[in-house]
């Protein structure tokens, strides 16, 4: 591939243009076809900067190849041959693989590939081949399955001993496609301006950004795609820190904020009726809300806490400090089950010390919504707890001084802004049961005060979890009737997407795995609810239905999914809850999320979609009273990096030690937390590995805020440029 990285000599106006060029369609640069475009846009790759950021997930350096006689079982590695034999087979209809024997002079080594049969034709005896992946053993023969394959004779001239760069791609344009597509948009932005200041850049040795892509997307060695990661994770992390310091100074910019009472009557009553001591913890995190809450400065403080440690029970301290100064609040949480539930818990506690609550969800009727509305803008309501219902313009405050956001996590930064701009310079109280180490919490959320609860308020009953392969799931069906028996209840947690039960087993695992065996990091699509949306209903309906007609026949089995009305959802829940129903069949994930419990045991099927987070957030519903939990992890991954992560949840039951493995297995990004408002602009950071990085930004957005708050210095005007661009959320009230 050419690099592309001139631009010293370049005129200011073809510099402009190339850095204009990046907003361009990407069906502008050369070789997109109209059908190429349409399958890019399927991947979210509608600009050139889209193109850009596409950036490999992998690299194959042929400078480093293994002779087949020096590689040992279990290893990954690179092998270059010649292909001896190319055979395609069918073991079953639908199904295809292709078995390739390569030599090199030392050995054979047989290549296995699903589903892609036209390689029987592409790949003939005598083509010289690399192929990079794991090596295994069997029937007499070093084997790889799924490898990444790469001619060495290609059009593309690729020659041993270079760095090959393996992109995300698709089945209409496949990796070696993504390489000339993108070096054609490498040439059309080539030369083009650096947002970077060149102070920063020469504080830390960084490469230009046109270099940095440059050897990003063609390297001739890894330490310069080593070097090229770091200089753009560092240009995310700056444009993030940013955009988050930012907006937290404008929060309180020209407002008073409120200086609350925080040892009124309505803080003491409840101290003293609740059912049961605070912790240690509790007890500080309770301490650390208060006083920030009574500083004359607007607060800004997240709650972190594994599942079941009483995050909730320490928030409603600060809500009652609210109503004692005589202000209002706002408790926002992600789904109606949940805010029904804190209506229920927390509004109850506090209507006991004369704290006037109110809830208003999406299904609230008009009637009632009405009044509801009308109260809380007369100041009739201390507390108004809901879902995103809060959010609409017609919701408005007498006096709000208060935000309290639950599993803040599921909102976007514009979803947070809209409520806490309710108030004038309101105290905003964020919960999360993302574990978060503390010095990077303080960077990645900008001007912000921490409270950490790992130790739970009661001692629960043991939890065992369990990782199945599909085909031992009745070993889980058989827990779960021992548990009817008994008179509990159990969850199957059902993620179903496609035709039925053989589809998702099969087919759906063995591409996931295929994709999987291409890239260090397992694919996971599940972080919450909102990646449900689309499940095939038709296949969760036969689901239920088989699993009621055939394995729990003589109890009744409930399906939740998320097409359902929300009243439909709360009457479904509400017959779990009160044991009419015995096993919940659902295909969301956050509507488990309700107290019960009688429910003992839960299975999960596809495990291995779900983020080692989210999966220990569900299995948090089970023992969570005197009554032993059980959780079975069911997967039909063969992928060893997919079935490492589930193992780990046997062996560990510390939330935070999760999220630590589960960050540095894959999470490369995503940390905003707003997934359901697109793709994270973080696409090279991992948090579990670039700290230092993480520190260095957030101090130097600071210090340039500092000195520049309206970023219109002349040295500053490009990164400016890029904020608006990359946060056009923004653009309007911050950057102008």
């Amino acid at each position: 591939m050419a690099r592309n990285e001139k631009g010293g000599n370049m005129a200011p106006a073809d510099r402009l243009s190339a850095t204009l060029a990046l907003e361009e369609p990407a069906s502008r640069v050369k070789l997109v076809s109209p059908a190429r475009a349409a399958a890019l846009e399927k991947m979210g790759l509608r600009s050139v900067r889209d193109l850009l950021l596409n950036y490999p997930h992998r690299y194959i350096d042929l400078s480093s190849v293994k002779t087949i006689a020096d590689t040992r079982i279990g290893e990954s590695c690179t092998v270059s041959g010649t292909v001896h034999e190319v055979k395609l087979k069918r073991p079953r209809p639908r199904f295809t693989l292709v078995e390739i024997s390569i030599v090199d002079g030392t050995g054979v080594l047989i290549v296995t590939m699903f589903r892609q049969p036209w390689l029987a034709e592409s790949l003939k005896p005598g083509d010289r081949l690399a192929v990079a992946g794991k090596i295994e053993f069997s029937y007499g023969f070093k084997r790889m399955t799924s490898p990444f394959l790469q001619e060495l004779d290609d059009p593309e001239g690729v020659a041993e001993g270079l760095i090959i760069p393996v992109h995300p791609a698709c089945e209409k344009v496949s990796a070696a496609w993504m390489r000339r597509i993108i070096d054609n948009a490498l040439a059309a932005v080539s030369g083009l301006y650096d947002p970077l200041p060149l102070d920063l850049r020469i504080k830390y040795r960084l490469m230009s950004r046109a270099r940095a892509l440059a050897c990003i997307h063609a390297p001739h060695t890894m330490s310069e795609v080593r070097e090229a990661r770091r200089r753009l994770a560092y240009e995310e992390l700056l444009l993030l820190e940013l955009h988050l310091i930012r907006e937290g100074r404008l929060r309180g910019e020209g407002k008073r904020a409120t200086a609350h009472v925080t040892d009124g009557l309505c803080v003491a009553a409840l101290d003293t009726i609740i059912p049961f001591e605070l912790t240690e913890e509790q007890k500080q995190a309770r301490g650390d809300v208060l006083r920030a809450m009574a500083s004359p400065l607007a607060a800004n403080h997240m709650i972190l806490g594994d599942v079941g440690t009483g995050k909730t029970i320490v928030a409603a301290f600060a809500l009652a400090a609210a109503a004692d100064t005589g202000g209002q609040a706002m408790l926002l949480a992600p789904t109606e089950v949940l805010a029904r539930q804190h209506a229920e818990g927390l509004g109850g506690l506090l209507e006991q010390v004369g704290v006037r609550c109110a809830l208003l969800t999406g299904s609230t009727g008009s009637s009632d919504r009405g009044h509801i509305v009308s109260a809380f803008a007369r100041g009739e309501i201390d507390v108004l707890i809901g879902t995103h219902a809060l959010l609409e313009d017609d919701v408005v405050a007498s006096k709000l001084t208060l935000v309290v956001i639950d599993e803040q996590q599921r909102f976007g930064v514009d979803q947070r802004s809209k409520i806490m701009e309710k108030g004038e310079a309101v105290d905003a109280v964020f919960l999360t049961a993302t574990p978060i180490p503390r010095s990077l919490a303080l960077a990645l959320f900008g001007n912000i005060t921490l409270s950490y609860i790992k130790e739970r308020p009661l001692q629960s009953a043991p939890r065992t979890t369990r990782v199945l392969h599909k085909d031992a799931r009745g070993q889980a069906y058989d827990a779960v009737l021992e548990a009817l028996r008994r008179g509990e209840q159990a969850y199957v947690v059902c993620p179903l997407v496609g035709k039925g039960t053989e589809e998702r087993d099969e087919a759906a695992v063995a591409r996931r795995d295929e994709a999987d065996s291409d890239n260090p990091h397992p694919i996971v699509s599940i972080e919450g609810d909102g990646d449900l949306l689309h499940d095939d209903v038709t296949a969760a309906v036969k689901e239920a239905k088989m699993l009621q007609e055939t394995v729990f026949i003589d109890y009744r089995v409930e399906l939740l999914h998320g097409k359902m009305s929300a009243a439909e959802k709360q009457a479904v829940m509400d017959r779990f809850r009160a044991g009419e129903t015995h096993v919940l069949v659902a295909t969301t994930v956050i509507e488990v999320g309700v107290d019960v419990p009688n429910a003992t045991v839960m299975i999960i099927e596809d495990a291995d979609r779900f983020g080692l987070s989210q999966l220990h957030q569900l299995r948090g519903r089970v023992g969570r009273g005197k009554l032993p939990g059980e959780v079975f992890l069911v997967s039909a991954s063969k992928h060893d990096v997919a079935l490492s992560r589930l193992r780990a949840m046997e062996t560990t039951d510390d939330g935070f030690e999760l999220a630590s493995l589960d960050l540095s297995l894959r999470r490369e990004g995503d940390i905003l937390g707003n997934r359901q408002h697109g793709a994270s602009t973080l696409k090279l950071v991992n948090i579990a590995r670039d700290g230092r990085i993480i520190e260095a930004a957030h101090a130097d957005a600071a210090a340039i805020l500092d000195s520049d708050p309206d970023l219109d210095a002349p040295d500053h005007r490009a990164l400016a440029r890029e904020l608006r661009i990359v946060f056009p959320e923004s653009s309007g009230t911050i950057y102008m």
